[in-house]
C-alpha cells in the first residue's frame, strides 16, 4: 500500500516513475551493443529495480517513518532528509537515520544510491555565495532535487591514462570546455568511473584534480541529463548479467542485484545550458568540494553505508564460523572481536560527525571535518583486514560447495550433498546457501571489485593521507600537538624539574640505590 499523490504537490518519484524516467533514449553501451532499455537489460535491470524499491519505500507507510521529512521549499511536499540543508544536529541525525534505513535495504552493498548525491545537492541550499555568479542555479537545483528526490550520479575523476603528465597536456582526453555560447557551454572529453551512471537520471560533472591557474577550460562544474546529445556511457563487464546467465540468486545473491555498474563517461560536444552550471572559475573549482561542504557530507553518507556494510559482514562472519564449528576457538573469537571493534569505530565516527558539526556561514551545519577525514583514511585499511579474516578463519569452507542450485534437484546427487556438505547443526542446503552468500561478498569478481572500491573510494591512497596533514596544518591543530610536546620539554632540563610542585633529583651518588 502506498500513499496517495495529490496532483497539486510535487512529490518524490515512486519506483515506477523512476524506472519510466530511465527510458529516455540515453546512450549506454555494453558487450558491443547499445542498450535500448536499461530497466529491461540483464546487465542493469536488477540494479535499477533495487533503486526503484528505495523510491517506493518513501511512499509506503510501513517504511517511510524514518525516511521522509517536510520539504523546506514551500511546496508542501516531503523529501528524504539528506536532501535538505541541515540547520540543527537533529537535522543531521535525521539524515543519518534515513541513510541507514536505505543502506540496510541493500545491506551496505550499494554506495551510489540517490542519497549519495544529496550530499552535494543539499549544499546548494546553503552558503549560496559560494556558487556566485551561479547562485540562482544552485537554488533552483536545490528545490528541484529535493522535491523529486532526484537520482544524480557523478563523474569527477580524470582518466588514469598517463598521470605523470600535466592536466593541460591531456586536453584531448580530459573533459574541457570546447567553446562558450550565449546559451551555455559545449564540452568534450572523458570522466571516470561513472559508478551507477547507467541508471541515474542526471550526472554531476566536476574535477577532483587540482586545476592549473591557466586551465579555465577544465573548471566547469555542471549537471546534465543522462540522455544529453553526445553523452555516452561505455560500461564495464556486468556482474549482474553474468550472474543471470550462468548462475542463480541462490548461488550469487549479491552480484545478481547490487552491481552498480561502472562506466566510462564520454562527452562528445555535449551542450550544457548556463542554468545548469555551478562553477566556471579555476580558484573556485579548486576549492569546490570543501568550500561547498560537499566533501564533509559525502563522507558522512559513505561512513553510514560502510558501517551498515560492516554490520552485515560481521553477521556473515559470525554465522559462517558457527556453521563450520570454529566459533568457540579462542583465536577465532579474538579476530571476530577485532571485526566487531571495527564496526563500532565507524558508528562512533558517525556520531562524532553529527554531534560535533561545523557551523557554516549561513547557519547551516556541516559534519565534523576532522572525523570525516579520519573515516576516509581508516576505511581503506580496515576493509582488506576484514576480508583477510574471512579467508583465514573460513578457509576451504568457502569453496567446499556444489556448483549450482540445480544440483539440489538431481535425485542421484541429493543424498550425497545432504550427507557430505552439511554444517554444524544445519542441513547441507542451508550451509551452502550461507557459504555462497559469503563467497559472493568476498570472493567473486563482485567481491573483488568491492575491495578495490573501498580502498579507493575517497581518492588516491596517499593523497587522502596528505590531506589530513595539510588540513590540520592549515587550521593550526597540528601546531597544538607539537606545542603540547614543547610544553612537556620545557618542564625539565639537565639540572632537574622546573616545576615547583615536583621534587628535585637525587645526587648522582644516590640514584643507583
Amino acid at each position: 500500500m502506498t500513499t496517495s499523490r495529490p496532483e497539486s504537490v510535487e512529490l518524490p518519484y515512486t519506483g515506477a516513475e523512476y524506472l519510466d524516467s530511465l527510458k529516455d533514449g540515453r546512450e549506454v553501451w555494453i558487450g558491443g551493443e547499445r542498450v535500448e532499455d536499461v530497466t529491461a537489460h540483464p546487465a542493469f535491470r536488477n540494479n535499477a529495480g533495487s533503486i526503484a524499491r528505495l523510491y517506493d519505500s518513501l511512499h509506503d507507510p510501513a517504511t517511510s517513518k524514518k525516511l521522509i521529512v517536510p520539504t523546506d521549499t514551500g511546496n508542501g511536499g516531503f523529501t528524504h532528509p539528506y536532501f535538505k540543508a541541515p540547520r540543527t544536529v537533529e537535522d543531521l541525525q535525521a539524515g543519518v537515520e534515513a541513510m541507514t534505513e536505505w543502506s540496510r535495504m541493500t545491506y551496505g552493498w550499494m554506495g551510489r544510491t540517490p542519497d549519495f548525491k544529496a550530499a552535494f545537492l543539499s549544499t546548494l541550499g546553503s552558503n549560496g555565495d559560494h556558487y556566485a555568479p551561479f547562485e540562482d542555479n544552485a537554488a533552483n537545483w536545490y528545490r528541484k532535487a529535493q522535491e523529486k528526490v532526484m537520482f544524480i550520479g557523478h563523474g569527477i575523476v580524470n582518466p588514469p591514462i598517463d598521470r605523470h603528465r600535466g592536466m593541460t597536456e591531456h586536453k584531448d582526453v580530459y573533459l574541457t570546455v570546447d567553446r562558450e555560447t550565449d546559451a551555455g557551454l559545449v564540452v568534450s572529453g572523458a570522466k571516470v568511473v561513472g559508478t551507477g551512471a547507467a541508471v541515474t537520471q542526471h550526472i554531476f560533472v566536476g574535477s577532483y584534480a587540482r586545476i592549473p591557474e591557466n586551465g579555465k577550460e577544465f573548471s566547469a562544474f555542471f549537471i546534465v541529463p543522462m540522455n544529453a546529445s553526445g553523452l555516452k556511457i561505455i560500461s564495464r563487464r556486468s556482474y549482474e548479467q553474468v550472474a543471470s546467465a550462468t548462475s542463480t540468486p541462490f548461488d550469487q545473491p549479491l552480484s545478481s542485484r547490487f552491481d552498480e555498474n561502472d562506466g566510462i563517461l564520454v562527452f562528445d560536444q555535449v551542450f550544457v545550458p548556463w542554468e545548469d552550471v555551478f562553477c566556471y572559475d579555476v580558484e573556485k573549482a579548486n576549492n569546490f568540494f570543501v568550500g561547498s561542504g560537499f566533501f564533509y557530507r559525502a563522507m558522512l553518507h559513505a561512513c553510514v553505508r560502510f558501517a551498515v556494510k560492516l554490520d552485515f559482514l560481521t553477521g556473515l562472519l559470525a554465522k559462517g564460523l558457527d556453521t563450520t564449528g570454529t566459533l568457540d576457538y579462542r583465536g577465532v573469537q579474538g579476530r571476530l572481536g577485532e571485526v566487531l571493534s571495527y564496526r563500532s569505530v565507524f558508528w562512533g565516527l558517525i556520531d562524532s560527525m553529527v554531534h560535533n558539526p561545523t557551523p557554516w556561514p549561513d547557519g547551516t551545519l556541516a559534519p565534523n571535518g576532522e572525523t570525516a577525514m579520519a573515516f576516509r583514511v581508516l576505511a581503506t585499511s580496515v576493509y582488506p583486514k576484514i576480508k583477510e579474516i574471512f579467508f583465514k578463519d573460513l578457509g576451504s569452507a568457502l569453496i567446499y560447495n556444489n556448483s549450482d542450485a540445480a544440483d539440489w534437484g538431481v535425485p542421484e546427487l541429493r543424498p550425497y550433498l545432504d550427507k557430505y556438505i552439511r554444517g554444524r547443526g544445519v542441513p547441507a542446503q542451508e550451509r551452502v546457501k550461507l557459504m555462497k552468500l559469503i563467497w559472493d561478498a568476498v570472493g567473486t569478481e563482485f567481491g573483488g571489485r568491492h575491495e578495490l572500491y573501498e580502498m579507493n573510494y575517497a581518492g588516491n591512497h596517499e593523497q587522502i593521507r596528505f590531506e589530513v596533514l595539510q588540513a590540520q596544518q592549515a587550521t593550526g591543530k597540528f601546531d597544538e600537538y607539537t606545542g603540547l610536546v614543547d610544553t612537556c620539554l620545557s618542564e625539565y632540563d639537565v639540572d632537574g624539574w622546573k616545576l615547583p610542585h615536583l621534587h628535585g633529583p637525587q645526587s648522582p651518588a644516590l640514584r643507583g640505590r
